[in-house]
């Protein structure tokens, strides 16, 4: 019998889980596939690291569904678990870059998630 692969667990900060759950159900059911290819310690080809963030620790999963664009941000950058920063409906039509207000809420709460982590560790 094969051995089962260790899966890193997900934690949601601060309001991503809701938001992610109001995405329709098909946007959930393929960004949830990417989450666990994430929790697997692998990239799903939707996910690529997003832009102003130093490198492949943030990553963007970008799922566009019927006109609507989707996105959800989550980090690898901590060891051992997979943190979702952020989950949001892309509402601009104007070029592909992430607003500057979501930006902003992406770094606070990976500054959050990092914090957490830390005083775990203590």
């Amino acid at each position: 019998m094969a051995d089962r692969p260790t899966l890193q667990p997900v934690v949601w900060v601060g309001g991503s889980h809701r938001d992610f759950c109001r995405f329709p159900d098909a946007v959930q059911a393929r960004m949830g596939y990417a989450l666990y290819v994430a929790q697997l310690g692998d990239k799903h080809r939707d996910a690529k690291p997003l832009r102003g963030f130093g490198g492949a620790g943030v990553v963007e999963i970008v799922n566009d569904h019927q006109g609507d664009a989707f996105r959800c941000i989550y980090t690898v950058r901590i060891a051992g678990s997979v943190y979702v920063l952020h989950a949001f409906q892309k509402k601009s039509r104007t070029g592909r870059e992430t607003p500057k207000s979501e930006v902003d809420l992406i770094k606070r709460r990976l500054r959050d998630a990092e914090s957490r982590a830390q005083g775990s560790r203590s």
